[in-house]
């Protein structure tokens, strides 16, 4: 029920159930094997899922690399299938590397989680060396069908300019985030994959996998632990209904086919909003083909679960045990970030107002959105309903209905900015400084790039008398300014109480 401006989140389920339908399709009209279909599937449904670059250029290329990498981890996977120790740790350095590749952005973090899979994929179906050329056919016609789809018959990114995804915090050595996650989610795969292999010899890969899935897109030990309870919620309630569903159809071929392809489109339009919701579906969609497989029964779902709870089980410790990084750390440093863009977007709004044609709000004021939708990521650890810190709980929440104060104001005063007939107002240049001035004191100085220069504001007004003139543009502007003013300084009583906690 979440809003789905433009139908964008819609859109692209819809084309992640026709881009997984053609590839499956194209594998079976090939002659290819049942687990070679299920790997051409799941190949597609990745390369869809992934596959997040800002151009559709770059999203090409990702794409075109994708067997790069997993050709030969799917290689080896099934060679040392009968080496269980060699296989393990060769599979644990895929993890490391896999989430060290994150460092190079949204190409490295897709390709990273691709040849995860790879190898996740291999164990799911116990591929053996016999079936490698099935296979690379399998993920070759698959990845070409699922691109002929999204770069071809429905290329939604072309008409839709792609989100501004803020930059991840930065850091040095072991404190950069891509390299302690590595070292996190390596000894958590460890700690799952024994865990996994001591409840089942033949399914301790869910295990593995859930660790893995868990380090994704978070960034301090809150969002873990989170991340890893709405796993643990998302898989119970999708047994539940693989039992209701999955378990009937005894791998029937038509309706398995219509499930999963309902699951597909579910895993896409609610992965943006609840983690919970996409693993429901990724559960039961799991579930349906264990059954086309012909090995599912009530009892492998409840192993399921088991392994699901030992692998959230291994990430909560490495990120208890394991170079930790609290949750108050990260969100100080989005919630800086956010307050910059603040900043940014007021001077640039009071330069337009003051007769500078080449100042536009708009980007910053896009950027802020993008920030706030990090921020409450970050913070939702500490609003979750089962926080018990209630003090924390309510200084986030106030924290963040400031922040989107903030936004409403500064979304009034780039659209007045925007108007060609507002006339600038010499008023305007001591509210711009009274908010740079309340910005200093919540996170220090800002950057010089984003200081306006004095004479791009002083001369507002009436020209050569610095007389403040009553557009009603100014004035509203003047508005929103005010309102900006009063929502800083109130952020001020939150984070200062936040420090003071912590110390």
């Amino acid at each position: 029920m979440a809003p789905d401006p433009g139908l964008v989140r819609l859109r692209v389920s819809l084309r992640a159930v026709l881009g997984v339908s053609l590839a499956v399709t194209a594998c079976e009209l090939a002659g290819l094997s049942l687990p070679a279909s299920i790997t051409g599937g799941l190949a597609a449904l990745l390369a869809l899922f992934t596959v997040g670059d800002a151009t559709v250029r770059r999203q090409v290329a990702t794409t075109a690399l994708l067997p790069v990498v997993g050709f030969p981890v799917l290689a080896l996977a099934t060679v040392l299938h009968s080496v269980p120790a060699v296989r393990d740790a060769v599979w644990l350095a895929v993890v490391f590397c896999g989430v060290y590749a994150r460092r190079w952005g949204p190409r490295g973090h897709a390709l990273g989680i691709f040849a995860f899979m790879t190898f996740f994929i291999t164990q799911f179906l116990h591929a053996v060396p016999g079936q490698l050329p099935q296979l690379y056919a399998a993920v070759a016609l698959s990845l070409a069908a699922s691109s002929a789809v999204r770069f071809g018959a429905w290329c939604i990114e072309r008409r839709t300019p792609p989100p501004s995804v803020p930059a991840p915090l930065g850091g040095r050595g072991l404190a950069r985030p891509t390299t302690r996650q590595a070292f996190q989610t390596t000894a958590a795969c460890a700690f799952a994959m024994a865990a996994g292999q001591f409840l089942s010899h033949e399914r301790w890969y869910w295990a593995v996998g859930t660790a893995w899935w868990i380090f994704v897109n978070t960034a301090s030990r809150g969002e873990t632990l989170v991340r890893g309870f709405r796993r643990l919620v998302g898989t119970v309630t999708g047994i539940a209904a693989g039992l209701l569903i999955a378990v009937p159809l005894h791998g029937a071929p038509t309706p398995t086919a219509v499930i999963v392809a309902v699951c597909v489109w579910g895993i896409f339009y609610t992965a943006a909003l609840s983690y919970s919701w996409m693993m429901f579906f990724v559960t039961v969609m799991a579930g349906l083909l264990y059954g086309l497989l012909g090995v599912l029964h009530p009892g492998l779902l409840g192993l399921r679960l088991a392994e699901t709870a030992a692998g959230a089980l291994g990430a909560a410790l490495a990120v208890a045990l394991i170079l930790p990084v609290t949750t108050h750390a990260v969100t100080d440093r989005w919630v800086a970030r956010a307050v910059h863009a603040v900043h940014d977007c007021t001077s640039a709004a009071a330069r337009r107002l003051a007769g500078d044609p080449g100042a536009d709000p708009a980007p910053p004021a896009a950027e802020l959105e993008a920030l706030l939708g990090r921020v409450r990521f970050a913070l939702a650890p500490l609003v979750h309903p089962l926080n018990p810190m209630r003090a924390r709980k309510a200084r986030a929440c106030q924290v963040l209905a400031l922040l989107d104060d903030c936004a409403r104001e500064l979304r009034g005063l780039a659209a007045v900015a925007a108007d060609p007939a507002a006339s600038h107002d010499a008023r305007l240049t001591a509210a711009c400084r009274r908010v740079e001035a309340t910005i200093e004191v919540l996170v220090g100085a800002v950057p010089e790039r984003a200081v306006p220069s004095a004479a791009g504001v002083s001369g507002a007004g009436v020209p050569g008398t610095g007389v403040p003139g009553h557009d009603p543009g100014a004035e509203q502007a003047l508005a929103h300014l005010h309102g900006l003013e009063r929502a800083l300084a109130a952020l001020a009583t939150p984070l200062r109480n936040s420090s003071t906690a912590r110390a």
